[in-house]
């Protein structure tokens, strides 16, 4: 069965998680592409806005991890900060899309790793990042107590997702665009059949920003807060490992 012919996952388990890999592996030449087209670039601010709230700044020279890291944007926008002496491990078990992210930074270290079962020892992060990763996790809880278990006690993670706006009126325009106008723009791209209706789907079957502020709570942190920003398209969530 080819990557355009997979049927997309109903629920998660191994299923959603052989979907995921094979459906990133096939659109990975055109993601960084239509991540800026179908957000009209504001992806790139949301990952500066995540990076500021890492915390990076009370361990310049520490260990950080940039989970589901994908084309490594994330892990590049932290290694490049001024000050920042530290190492940036890019985790993902895609390593087609961790191949095209490796020119981005060069001391960014990309690794093929699952996020349920991370290679690494209990407390070994001094921050952990994720970006729009844990809406493709097989298990939310399992993941986030993954993360959770390899941070140190006291750092954060911060997670940068898609969300649902709250405000009715423009919630209807965004379902609009996201159920009708983003597949078939993705689709047109990444020739990919199915990729970017799985998109819309795993949004709207994600946990909204109160209730992922829950899962993490539940996972282990502590003092979690979110924000939502473009009227509640995104919404980045910091949580701090007890």
């Amino acid at each position: 069965m080819s990557a355009t012919e997979l049927k997309l996952p109903v629920t998660g388990g191994a299923e959603k998680r052989s979907y995921v890999r094979q459906m990133f592996a096939a659109i990975a030449p055109s993601y960084d592409l239509l991540n800026h087209l179908l957000s009209l670039n504001a992806d790139r601010r949301w990952r500066r806005l995540a990076v500021d709230r890492l915390g990076w700044e009370r361990a310049p020279s520490g260990r950080y991890l940039d989970l589901c890291a994908g084309t490594l944007d994330l892990a590049a926008e932290l290694a490049g900060r001024p000050g920042f002496r530290g190492q940036v491990v890019g985790a993902d078990f895609v390593p087609e899309m961790l191949a095209l992210g490796r020119h981005k930074a060069a001391t960014v270290r990309p690794l093929t790793a699952d996020a349920m079962e991370l290679p690494f020892a209990d407390a070994t992060f001094d921050g952990v990042t994720i970006g729009f990763g844990v809406r493709n996790f097989s298990d939310i809880d399992a993941g986030l107590r993954e993360a959770a278990r390899v941070l140190k006690p006291g750092a954060r993670l911060v997670v940068l997702d898609c969300s649902q706006p709250p405000f009715t009126p423009f919630r209807a325009l965004y379902y609009f665009y996201f159920r009708r106008l983003l597949p078939l723009i993705g689709k047109l791209i990444s020739r990919h059949a199915d990729a970017y209706t799985y998109l819309p789907e795993s949004v709207l079957a994600f946990p909204g920003a109160e209730m992922l502020q829950a899962h993490m709570e539940g996972a282990g942190f502590e003092r979690v807060e979110y924000r939502r920003l473009l009227l509640g398209v995104v919404a980045i969530h910091v949580g701090t490992r007890c």
